[in-house]
């Protein structure tokens, strides 16, 4: 063997058993931290590992019938301030001085753009000066602070993006030092807006639900938790899911925005005007039992109406006159229409006096049913009751839970109140000689306002009692989970008979009784008034300042009812009146209803072979050719042509089948006619000659101060006089 192979081989075998001695260590090594280490390095690592972290899911939406968000999850944030670079737990004289020179110059460059930064927050938040921004960050950074609230209330998602554009906030935590906290809060777009019956969340939503939809439905809402862990790789934490998050559903609601915000600013209005306490106002949907609109009104000490409480389904209250249809319903039911003396309007009950409202005018005398209601006799009304059922007022009282108005409705909202009308003992142990006749006018019972309108509806509904419905479907990503079908909760609370001549005596009620305050000239209303003095408790009803609940409940239109709605205003003191009060909510809430939702279709108002011509004013009869040309309603007298450019002033004259525009020429120097011109046209035509228009009334022009014909003084005023 040649000495150069011999060296070779002797520098291979060398290398060899240097990798055999290398891979033996390794080996040993990874023995000892097998077996020896194994807890010590186990420790370490669970260090940078966080098992079970929760994460949140992303609470449902609560959305109305007619698609708008009435509650929904938005983040909310708190911006901090770290204003220290990180020391490190037995760093080096050499680390040491890197930190130093790092944290000079994040001093650095938070100082060169101190002004821009406050500025910047003080155009986001005006409420603080760029000077307090100033002083309140150099402040922080004296204090070396690693969590410096930046501003004390908690911001918009927006408003956090806008400050995490400014200078030194839009690098990252560890180099520009701002940072934030997140909050998961409900928001309400619409603010007070059946905000009792939406419900609420605790302050942190993590902590769930109070009361309303939201508290019902709260399993549906709220989705799953996920759990993720977290581990650090590199310096920085890995979000590892271990069970991804579910999002809560959405659910939609039977309450129509528009609806809603009719029947508060109606209901508002007329508290304010007569100095109310508490006001209710439901809006109901007929077949379905949809709750269109709910309001909840008290008056607070500063003088301002708000939801506090759910008083449409929890209010604990005699209903009043209101009850009396329940009463009547029942006699018509078992038996047939009769007469009934009422006498001057004072009448002895079993020893206590009862009154008709009317009692100082000599009362109603003789009257049948239909009139005890029409004009809401206290005594008719008993004296129907007693003479029937005094001897049997059990069956009174079977007969109230048969026609529904004792009904329990099982709400979908937590708190609602259940109907109290108490049974008599076989004894009679529990009953006395006047309670009949009090009950069967609305006393001696409980009623939630919203059990009283569920009657009404049945009324409405030819006989046929269905569920408030609050919350029509629930939806996972735009797909429907789940349809939440009409309930009937009964299919006939009294013969056909007793409906039809009920129906009937309501609609009398409001066209020729007490009601007409709820009536309206566009269609036909039915339903009752109620006015009842509040029990005090054991102060009974006149200790102190009187107080009274006065309602109006019904349906509209009477020939095929839509809707149905009940008015109840809590008030202290005289004048009170269910029929001009919440009667007259009613009409307001009734008619824009009606001319917003239940207007009929312009085709349907006329025959197939009639042709409707629009009241088109004087005026620049190019725009009103152009837009007669678009409806395909025939006119003449205007070219094509002549509809480019600048106005054509003229007369309009109306015919049965087209409409015919006559061309005027206007003097520059005269003063022109504007007679029977709309006020825009008008105001348009008399400033652009120099004149100065004033106007008065709605409508067309029915005179002008400065007759046609005059001289044109430009400068002049003119006065326009409108129907």
């Amino acid at each position: 063997m040649m000495p150069n192979q011999k060296n070779i081989m002797l520098r291979f075998s060398f290398i060899i058993l240097v990798m055999v001695l290398i891979g033996i260590a390794i080996i040993c090594k990874a023995g000892v931290i097998m077996f020896a280490e194994r807890q010590y390095w186990k420790d370490v690592a669970d260090r940078f590992v966080k098992e079970n972290v929760t994460v949140r899911p992303t609470r449902g939406n609560i959305i109305s019938s007619d698609g708008q968000l009435m509650a929904s999850s938005l983040p909310e944030y708190k911006i901090y301030m770290d204003f220290m670079i990180n020391k490190r737990k037995g760093e080096t004289e050499e680390e040491e001085k890197k930190r130093l020179k790092l944290q000079h110059i994040k001093d650095s460059v938070l100082y060169a753009n101190l002004d821009t930064i406050c500025k910047g927050l003080h155009e986001i938040f005006p409420d603080k000066s760029a000077a307090f921004f100033k002083q309140h960050i150099k402040n922080g950074r004296k204090k070396e602070s690693r969590s410096w609230l930046l501003y004390p209330k908690r911001i918009s998602y927006i408003q956090y993006k806008e400050a995490k554009r400014l200078p030194v906030f839009n690098l990252n935590k560890y180099k520009g030092g701002f940072h934030e906290q997140a909050f998961n809060q409900r928001k309400k777009p619409f603010g007070s807006l059946a905000m009792r019956t939406l419900g609420d969340m605790y302050p942190d939503i993590e902590q769930g639900a109070k009361n309303g939809l939201e508290l019902s439905y709260d399993s549906i809402l709220k989705g799953r938790n996920g759990i993720t862990h977290r581990q650090k790789v590199m310096n920085k934490y890995l979000n590892i899911v271990d069970i991804p998050p579910v999002d809560g559903c959405d659910i939609i609601t039977t309450i129509d925005v528009g609806m809603q915000d009719i029947a508060e600013k109606a209901l508002v209005d007329e508290l304010k005007e007569i100095n109310a306490t508490v006001g209710v106002a439901i809006l109901m949907e007929v077949q379905t039992g949809d709750i269109k609109a709910i309001v909840n009104m008290t008056k607070c000490n500063d003088g301002i109406y708000r939801e506090i409480r759910n008083n449409a389904i929890s209010d604990m209250m005699e209903p009043g006159s209101t009850f009396k249809t329940a009463s009547i319903l029942v006699a018509l039911d078992d038996t047939p229409e009769t007469v009934v003396e009422t006498g001057n309007g004072v009448y002895m009950m079993h020893g206590r006096y009862m009154k008709d409202h009317n009692w100082h005018r000599g009362g109603y005398g003789t009257i049948n049913t239909t009139k005890s209601l029409m004009v809401s006799s206290n005594i008719g009304v008993s004296r129907l009751i007693d003479d029937h059922y005094h001897d049997n007022p059990e069956k009174f009282v079977r007969g109230l839970h048969r026609v529904g108005i004792a009904t329990p409705l099982d709400l979908d909202i937590p708190g609602a109140g259940k109907p109290n009308i108490r049974i008599p003992n076989k004894d009679l142990s529990n009953w006395s000689r006047t309670a009949l006749a009090w009950m069967s006018i609305g006393y001696e019972t409980q009623i939630p306002p919203i059990n009283t309108l569920a009657f009404y509806n049945a009324i409405a509904n030819n006989g046929v009692m269905v569920k408030p419905r609050f919350v029509k479907s629930i939806v996972k990503d735009g797909q429907v989970v789940e349809d939440i079908a009409p309930e009937i909760l009964n299919p006939a609370i009294a013969s056909p008979k007793a409906i039809s001549e009920i129906q009937t005596i309501l609609e009398k009620v409001v066209s020729e009784g007490l009601g007409k305050k709820a009536g309206s000239k566009q269609f036909h209303v039915s339903g009752k008034t109620g006015t009842a003095q509040v029990s005090q408790g054991k102060a009974g009803y006149t200790n102190g300042t009187r107080r009274y609940l006065v309602s109006f409940c019904g349906y509209f239109p009477s020939e095929a009812p839509k809707y149905s709605c009940i008015v109840a205003i809590q008030k202290p003191g005289l004048p009170a009146s269910g029929g001009l009060m919440a009667g007259s909510v009613f009409s307001k809430i009734a008619e824009r209803v009606f001319a917003k939702h239940l207007a009929q279709d312009l085709k349907e108002a006329k025959d197939s072979t009639s042709i409707l011509i629009p009241d088109v004013k004087n005026g620049d009869i190019s725009a009103a050719h152009y837009v007669l040309n678009r409806i395909n309603v025939n006119s003449s007298g205007v070219s094509e042509q002549s509809t480019e450019g600048k106005p054509v002033w003229g007369n309009v004259t109306s015919n049965p089948d087209n409409v015919l525009f006559n061309k005027k020429d206007i003097n520059n120097k005269l003063v022109p006619s504007v007679i029977g011109m709309g006020a825009k046209d008008a105001v348009y035509l008399l400033e652009s000659m120099g004149l100065k228009a004033r106007i008065t009334g709605i409508g067309k022009v029915k005179s002008q101060s400065i007759p046609a014909g005059n001289t044109l003084r430009k400068g002049q005023t003119i006065q326009l006089r409108l129907n």
